[in-house]
């Protein structure tokens, strides 16, 4: 079984679809998408339809809850962007998924922990910055879950890492955004240094369950000026380099 995993998107269509011919060459068995699919100052709309109709296994991220459950003045940027541009049928399809499931006794699938759609299951921020989580830290996030291959996303940070257990624990990186920072729970960024699109392979051999990381190159430019004329000057910077702008009067990404 080879399954290719996207998580992520967050709108970026173009760079979703350069994943999709990528993929396309790949032989895989099923294409599994772990959330954050829409959010952003980018194609929301566009981005909802075209998975609404890959046939694909889609999870909820924490912005799509935040677009379905909250509202003005509440919502970043980033989810009230895409709450005005979705549709009745796009609401309706994000209001059907699940941020963590157990697909079968072999693989679970999260968005961000099996325990919160918002905590780093591989990573841990400190008031320094981002480290590699500790197994004691990972073991503590899985929350009990044993299967032996489990997928998560959410930090945009492609790794493979492997449980105390054994578990291999896969995060593919994001399609749609290389880079950004946030404030929770202290201020951190997250930068994989170049604009391609990411996803991940894993397939199930004779020896138990094997991952590679893929970088896609894609043009970006269109869609870090769309940012930018979206009032995005800092996801324009990330789209076009992987890196967060240095400027301090930038907004962040959110």
């Amino acid at each position: 079984m080879r399954l290719a995993i996207v998580s992520d998107i967050h709108g970026n269509l173009p760079a979703l679809q350069a994943v999709v011919q990528d993929i396309g060459r790949r032989g895989v068995d099923r294409v599994i998408n772990l959330g954050d699919s829409v959010s952003g100052p980018l194609l929301p709309l566009q981005t909802a339809r075209f998975l609404m109709a890959s046939g694909w296994l889609h999870l909820a991220g924490n912005h799509e809850r935040q677009v379905l459950t909250q509202g003005p003045g509440q919502w970043s940027a980033a989810d009230a962007y895409a709450a005005a541009q979705l549709d009745a049928e796009a609401l309706a399809w994000m209001a059907t998924l699940q941020p963590n499931l157990a697909l079968d006794a072999d693989i679970h699938l999260c968005h961000a922990s099996p325990r919160s759609d918002l905590e780093y299951l591989l990573d841990t921020v400190e008031p320094t910055g981002v480290r590699l989580a500790t197994p004691d830290e990972i073991t503590e996030r899985l929350a009990g879950v044993t299967a032996p291959l489990l997928l998560c996303g959410h930090t945009h940070h492609p790794r493979i890492v492997r449980s105390a257990r054994g578990q291999l624990l896969v995060n593919p990186g994001s399609v749609g955004l290389q880079a950004y920072d946030d404030g929770h729970p202290h201020w951190h960024v997250i930068e994989n240094g170049a604009p391609d699109a990411r996803y991940a392979l894993v397939e199930r051999g004779p020896q138990g369950w094997t991952a590679a990381l893929v970088a896609v190159p894609y043009d970006a430019e269109p869609m870090a000026r769309l940012a930018a004329q979206n009032g995005r000057p800092d996801w324009a910077h990330a789209l076009r380099t992987g890196t967060m702008p240095r400027q301090e009067t930038l907004p962040a990404v959110g």
